[in-house]
């Protein structure tokens, strides 16, 4: 595949963040429009009811403040993934809201653990780990781009602040980072210059045949003799000048 076919923009990259932002804003207004508190829809570790909260937890959120913050970098990443990875982006979004909330179900302290943020670090850890497996030149910046923005969230895989789920987080990163390993992903064929290539023959490249075997440049000779070929003139008649001078 190459990059042309491999890099190219679809709807996707555009409609999924989009309906994400709007699912998460679309609930948090209803709750506050209707007094209500979804709360007890997220995850509750081990407990049978508590697993609903697996694919419902990423849509509510307990203050504007908490929204807020995952808004951003759930565009962002979701956006990132659907273009760098368009053909497993469904797979990846899928088991990660899937794997990270049941590692959240199964590590968790005995709380509801809501908001989007697992899902946040599945993202993250996905697109960098997948990048730096590729080798891929493009993907491994993008890598070092979502370091260099998002690195700081490493820091909440660990219990360093009170009231905000680190399990959830570290279940995210772990699923990230197994997804990466996994899940395939075609990446693009880099373009190979001739001397990349395996049949490359250094005697029939033209540009090395302008150096001799020291590295000295030496001119190129013309095989053509032009000095003993004979000038030849050839004319050619337009037939609007022949039309006219027969007139």
């Amino acid at each position: 595949m190459s990059e042309q076919q491999y890099f190219k923009f679809s709807n996707q990259v555009v409609v999924v963040p989009l309906l994400a932002i709007l699912s998460i804003w679309t609930i948090f207004l209803m709750e506050l429009r209707f007094h209500i508190n979804l709360n007890e829809y997220g995850v509750y570790p081990r407990t049978f009811s508590g697993l609903k909260g697996i694919f419902l937890s990423p849509f509510i959120h307990g203050s504007v403040e908490h929204l807020y913050n995952n808004t951003i970098p759930l565009a962002v990443l979701t956006a990132s993934l659907f273009f760098f990875y368009r053909k497993i982006a469904l797979r990846v979004l899928f088991w990660g809201i899937f794997l990270s909330g049941l590692l959240t179900w199964i590590i968790g302290r005995s709380s509801f653990h809501i908001g989007a943020s697992g899902v946040i670090y599945v993202l993250a850890s996905f697109i960098f780990f997948k990048g730096i497996f590729s080798k891929y030149y493009r993907l491994v910046a993008l890598s070092l781009i979502v370091v260099f923005i998002y690195g700081s969230l490493l820091w909440y895989i660990f219990p360093v602040r009170d009231g905000i789920s680190w399990e959830g987080h570290l279940g995210g990163f772990v699923t990230g980072l197994l997804l990466a390993i996994f899940i395939k992903a075609e990446i693009p064929l880099p373009k190979k210059f001739d001397w990349e290539k395996e049949d490359y023959n250094e005697e029939e490249d033209e540009f090395l045949q302008q150096f001799d075997e020291n590295g000295n440049f030496v001119e190129k000779k013309e095989s053509r003799d032009y000095e003993n070929e004979a000038l030849r003139i050839t004319y050619h008649l337009k037939k609007e000048l022949k039309d006219k001078g027969s007139e």
